[in-house]
């Protein structure tokens, strides 16, 4: 029987500007977002329904769901393209990434199973059709389905490749305290704030990044610091680790990165950062 497997990589938002809202209330958004080699794992092979198993570190926060992304996902792709899959499919998903964490692990384990599904169907699916329905499954599932450092635009949908781009290396660290984005946005105080500026010519070279990041934001930040106090601390600890080029937390948290240019740095920070936060978790990873 022929098992089927997927990464669903997680996405961190280096920069994250609210730069508007439609007449519908969804958020504007202008952003970079970068993946990472760390990620959850999706495998599937053919059964008489669909079915959904979660292993892993993180498996018991999702226990109780009654609905989850990644079988709604293969819904969606039977309802566009009939036929096209087995009835049904069991699903294994090991669970790496920690639950509303800012770093897109929901979105990114509904983009694996899209690019599954297309696999699996042995159509030639175009990935145009195929973000339109991750845009039905939220408004971060079309960057993820890409999995590839990106510029985004509109609430999410808007996505444009940035290649090449430097060779970097993330700390992430996560307090274990979930920060319900709904609220985050809520309480933002401002919805229109300045646009991000365009990206330097030479972004492929680490230190033109830094520079450019340095006059880039994370709107969500201050009512997400507010909220979790303990988010604020921790971006002040990574960034004084030595090697830290930038610290900031991503999407509305409750995630805090560090950037790297290093391996080495960057496995070193991860270490004193476990020793400061021994109850946090904490992992060391490069952008793909």
């Amino acid at each position: 029987m022929s098992v089927w497997s997927e990464p669903a990589p997680a996405k961190i938002n280096l920069s994250l500007h609210v730069v508007g809202q439609t007449d519908k209330g969804y958020h504007q958004l202008q952003g970079l977002t970068v993946f990472t080699k760390l990620c959850d794992e999706l495998s599937a092979q053919e059964a008489k329904k669909d079915s959904l198993d979660i292993t892993g570190p993180f498996a018991k926060a999702l226990a109780g769901e009654r609905s989850n992304i990644i079988l709604k996902a293969f819904q969606l792709f039977r309802q566009h393209w009939p036929n096209s899959l087995p009835d049904g499919l069991h699903v294994s998903l090991d669970k790496m990434l920690p639950v509303a964490a800012g770093i897109g692990g929901g979105s990114a384990d509904a983009a694996a199973a899209l690019r599954m599904a297309a696999r699996i169907s042995g159509r030639n699916v175009v990935i145009g059709e195929l973000s339109e329905i991750a845009l039905e499954l939220g408004a971060d599932v079309p960057m993820c389905l890409f999995s590839r450092t990106c510029l985004i635009g509109g609430v999410g949908e808007k996505i444009q490749i940035v290649d090449p781009f430097p060779k970097l290396h993330l700390v992430l660290a996560n307090p274990g305290v979930a920060v319900p984005t709904a609220e985050i946005f809520r309480k933002l105080k401002s919805k229109s704030n300045p646009a991000l500026p365009p990206l330097p010519t030479e972004v492929e070279h680490s230190a033109a990044l830094a520079l450019w990041l340095q006059d880039t934001r994370n709107d969500l930040e201050l009512p997400a610091f507010e909220m979790v106090p303990q988010l604020s601390e921790l971006t002040r600890e990574i960034n004084k680790l030595p090697g830290c080029i930038l610290s900031r937390m991503s999407g509305s948290g409750a995630t805090v990165f560090g950037v790297f240019g290093a391996e080495t740095p960057a496995m070193s920070a991860a270490q004193q950062l476990h020793q400061l936060f021994p109850n946090y978790w904490v992992a060391q990873t490069p952008v793909m």
